[in-house]
């Protein structure tokens, strides 16, 4: 029997996110057969739950749907058809999603499992925290868009009553590979979804001597040499600001509607690429050459 695999998993919140709690929220996955072929143009079960508090803690809201993959094995969904999804408080627990996938009839027998912690979506969830993200929340003193700290503000929050924010360069530094490495994994220190720096850091130390990490890691602007390749999240804020970015500085300044890499691996020879012309993300191989953007944080 074969065995779907998920190689990407991306949640993104819908339109409306800023004014309420959304009743929905999108998901998207490559899938691949035992063997690694794409899954295309084929229907397939899918078992989505929320688990609250664990990986393996309890289920507080489940649905299944059966949608079909397009040419590119990619599959898209909305979460949150069911009852009980808009009753989840997101602002007080960990949750965690769990998909179960099935690619040959019966369309119930999943034959893999996958489980990711939510980090990003539920912080964003509830109206207070969507408000510190974009900078809309009184006693903020930078904003989106700001030009400021040797780049432009693409993402501001508080920790703890102290304002943080995260800064893009003003233009793209280059074009290239992953890293000067693209056949050995780096491991869990190249793979947080969060941490940009310490993924860069690791990457650069494994070898990487004119790399995507090795141009931001040697980037200096503004007087700052701060500058990392950003983690996958960081680099979904510089996405969701894109469009006040480009109205600032411009189509050539400003982010292009291709691939960016992030410095969150993926495996040996992939990491996470997020195309800001669709809004996806996905495992793209070490040897391409998409864009490459700095960030660092204040």
């Amino acid at each position: 029997m074969k065995k779907a695999y998920l190689i990407l998993l991306a949640a993104l919140l819908t339109a409306g996110v800023f004014a309420q709690s959304p009743e929905k929220m999108n998901y998207q996955a490559v899938i691949r057969d035992s063997i690694g072929i794409l899954v295309t143009n084929t229907q397939i079960g899918m078992e989505i739950n929320i688990l609250q508090g664990t990986a393996s803690g309890p289920v507080v809201y489940t649905e299944t749907q059966t949608p079909t993959t397009n040419a590119n094995g990619l599959v898209s969904i909305e979460i949150g058809g069911e009852a009980g999804f808009s009753a989840i408080n997101w602002a007080n627990n960990t949750y965690f999603i769990e998909t179960k996938t099935a690619i040959v009839a019966p369309l119930t027998t999943y034959t893999i499992t996958g489980v990711s912690q939510l980090l990003s979506v539920p912080y964003a969830l509830h109206a207070k925290t969507a408000e510190s993200i974009t900078g809309a929340s009184v006693g903020f003193a930078h904003y989106v868009g700001e030009l400021y700290g040797g780049g432009i503000v693409v993402s501001v929050w508080k920790e703890n009553g102290f304002e943080k924010g995260l800064i893009a360069s003003l233009t793209d530094l280059s074009n290239a590979q992953w890293s000067s490495n693209t056949k050995t994994e780096v491991g869990v220190t190249a793979q947080s979804p969060l941490d940009g720096q310490a993924n860069t850091n690791a990457i650069v130390a494994n070898g990487d001597i004119g790399g995507a990490a090795y141009l931001c890691d040697n980037y200096s602007a503004g007087g700052f040499s701060d500058w990392y390749l950003p983690a996958i999240y960081e680099l979904s804020q510089c996405y969701t600001a894109a469009f006040i970015v480009n109205a600032i500085l411009g189509d050539d300044n400003g982010f292009h509607q291709f691939g960016y890499w992030s410095s969150t691996e993926f495996g040996a020879t992939d990491a996470w690429n997020w195309y800001f012309h669709t809004g996806y993300t996905f495992a793209y191989p070490k040897s391409s050459s998409p864009n490459v953007r700095a960030v660092r944080k204040f």
